[in-house]
Formats: C-alpha cells, structure tokens, sequence
C-alpha cells in the first residue's frame, strides 16, 4: 500500500521532526520532573495516541472543516489554552506548602493528560496536513490507510523521543526531590509556555 522506498525516504524525515524540541517535548519534560519517569513515559503515550487521532480526522478530511468553518480551529485552540492555564495553576496551587505533599500523576491521569493536551492542539492537525500528504500517493490505495500508516511511524518516533527526555527528566526531579517548590514553579512555567505559544498561534 506505501512505496517502500518512499517509507524509508519518510523514517528519517520523521525523525528529524520528532527530534525536533517542541510542545511535546516540553509537556513530557514537564511531567517528568514533577511526577517521574512512569508518568513520563504515560504522557508520551497519551501524546502519540493524540497524534493519531489528528492523522485520522485529517486523513477523512477535517483540513477541508478547518478551511470551510475557520472559527473551528479557534474553538480548539482556546480549549487548549484553557485546559494548560489550568494545569499551570494546580502546578502552582501545589507549591503552596514548605512541603509539597501531594502524590504523583498517576499514570492513567498523566496518559490522558498528554492525550487532551496534544487533541487540543490544532497546530499537530495543520502539520499533519502539510506534511504527511507530501508522501501519499493516491494511486497506491486508500490516502486514509497511507496516512494511517506514516501517522503510526510519527507517534511510533515520537513516544520513543519525548519519553526518552522525560525519563532523563525523572531522574533529575527525584534527585532533587527536596526542591519540590521550584518543581511545581518549573512544571508551572512550562504548562505556561505552551498556553502562550498556543494562543498566539497563527494558521499558516
């Protein structure tokens, strides 16, 4: 169904884009230091299981929702805002003992924590619809089976990426697991950063 020399022309292409430090990378990092490895690793997961969400809604045509109603990339965009602003306050909202007391993300909460935060993130879909195309061939079979496939070697790269840096990050927040205040401010100013670069996102 995939030109297997347009696969191995796509793998690395791909990989340079995951090795690429972005939102993901940031959120992941973020959830490793504050909650470990274990939940980096979840969030990963949720982000890359996110990820094929987009390929499959752009492979059955959202890019033509998104061009028809544009006001729909706004809705979900500010969603996304939100939902970060609001996981930067319970990050904050956590710091506000000498010692912070509160458990770990658990791993099911950290898995749907990286999946909404990528779902709300309209840039992965318009990346998707810019990207992925350029190696589909129509002729080959069905576009939605090809962008299945190249969306599964994406997610497949990008989980091993960004779990790799939140597990390097994991490390470093248990051995300064003293320093949990500055945690919940670095976790805090993370989820803040990605709300800033969300909202000021333009459609390009």
């Amino acid at each position: 169904m995939v030109d297997p020399l347009t696969l191995v022309a796509f793998v690395p292409a791909a990989l340079a884009l995951n090795l690429t430090p972005g939102a993901d990378m940031m959120f992941c990092l973020g959830q490793g230091v504050r909650s470990g490895p274990r939940a980096a690793i979840a969030a990963s997961a949720g982000i890359s299981v996110g990820g094929m969400v987009h390929v499959t809604l752009a492979g059955v045509g959202l890019g033509a929702v998104i061009a028809a109603v544009p006001w729909s990339f706004d809705v979900i965009r500010w969603i996304g805002v939100a939902y970060l602003l609001f996981l930067a306050y319970r990050a904050l909202h956590q710091t506000g003992a000498d010692r912070d007391t509160t458990p770990p993300m658990t791993i099911a909460r950290a898995f749907s924590t990286g999946f909404i935060v990528n779902l709300t993130n309209p840039k992965v879909i318009l990346f998707v619809l810019a990207f992925v195309p350029q190696f589909v061939a129509p002729e080959a079979g069905p576009v939605l089976a090809q962008f299945l496939i190249f969306g599964a070697v994406l997610a497949i790269g990008g989980f091993l990426v960004n779990g790799a840096v939140g597990v390097f990050a994991g490390g470093i927040g248990r051995r300064f697991a003293r320093g949990a205040r500055a945690l919940g401010w670095i976790t805090s100013a993370i989820f803040i950063t990605l709300a800033a670069r969300l909202a000021i996102l333009e459609r390009t």
